[in-house]
């Protein structure tokens, strides 16, 4: 494996001076498509070096896609099924295409990859056997693909319903992302005033919320550091998580991650939470009041 290593860092060095002495600078790159890239990387890597290279990654991917469905659960994160619909859904909507080297299937795979177990460049170049260029650009090719397929459909712009206090003069650049929580709504049983409800009803949004960023983080445990990327690219990551989050979510509601914390919140919402102490607010009292009463009318019309 070192050894491997080791000839990779010496082509990469090569393909440099190579790109150096013909002139092929940062413009050359940028006009090139991912196929004249990848033709570009893999024509300067010696003939037996280059069959190694083209043929893991694309078998490890085949051999993932064509295993028991606990294999993708545990590499790409997600069911097999719903890999495939998302990839599907990213070539229709012209956000991404094969390449002559790399199928979409395996632009994916190394993108959920890299999020789903925390690696870096050089541990995913390991496994795929490409250049870290060749993976850091389709990595950011998925990244900004999903960020402009699926990502888009959960941001609204700031409406009626944002708190007035919210907004001011930075108000176009409030935007509400929506994440769907975990399930865990229980019987409310009997309460005595608006204060019990409220806490009670607290305490549920407190555990959902809990939980499902819980699965977000279990899913994707690249959220849980500071990953060596730029801030811009940080950004992007959270919200393409959240999105790919909720894409699952709508596409297999029974996902494993989802429920294993379900049922771990559904245990420790048996046991209610000691009653919350919050400081008399108007707001905080307007918000009980109201949810008594709906809850009043509800229960009356039993």
């Amino acid at each position: 494996m070192k050894n491997i290593e080791n000839k990779v860092d010496k082509w990469e060095h090569k393909l440099q001076d190579k790109m150096e002495d013909r002139k092929m600078g940062d413009w050359f790159v940028m006009e090139c498509s991912d196929d004249e890239k990848d033709d570009i990387f893999e024509n300067y890597l010696p003939k037996e070096m280059s069959r190694s290279l083209t043929s893991n990654g694309t078998k490890f991917v085949d051999e993932v896609l064509n295993g028991q469905n606990e294999h993708c659960l545990e590499n790409f994160r997600m069911d097999k099924h719903v890999f495939y619909k998302l990839c599907d859904l990213l070539q229709a909507r012209g956000f991404l295409h094969h390449t002559n080297q790399i199928k979409i299937e395996e632009q994916l795979a190394i993108f959920m990859f890299i999020i789903g177990h925390n690696l870096r460049t050089r541990a995913v170049q390991e496994l795929f056997r490409y250049l870290g260029e060749t993976i850091s650009r389709h990595f950011n090719n998925v990244l900004n693909a999903i960020i402009m397929a699926i990502s888009l459909d959960f941001f609204q712009g700031a409406g009626p319903d944002i708190p007035p206090e919210l907004v001011g003069k930075d108000q176009q650049q409030i935007y509400k992302f929506s994440i769907q929580l975990s399930q865990g709504v229980t019987n409310c049983g009997s309460l005595k005033d608006a204060k019990e409800l409220f806490n009670h009803r607290h305490s549920q949004l407190h555990s959902a919320t809990d939980h499902t960023f819980g699965a977000l983080k279990a899913r994707f445990p690249i959220l849980m550091s500071a990953p060596p990327y730029p801030l811009p690219t940080q950004v992007k990551l959270v919200v393409a998580a959240c999105a790919i989050h909720n894409y699952i979510r709508g596409e297999k509601p029974d996902d494993w991650i989802f429920r294993m914390y379900e049922q771990e919140a559904a245990l420790q919402l048996e046991d209610r939470m000691p009653p919350l102490e919050i400081e008399q607010l108007p707001l905080r009292d307007s918000i009980a009041a109201e949810i008594w009463n709906d809850y009043i009318r509800d229960f009356s019309a039993i």
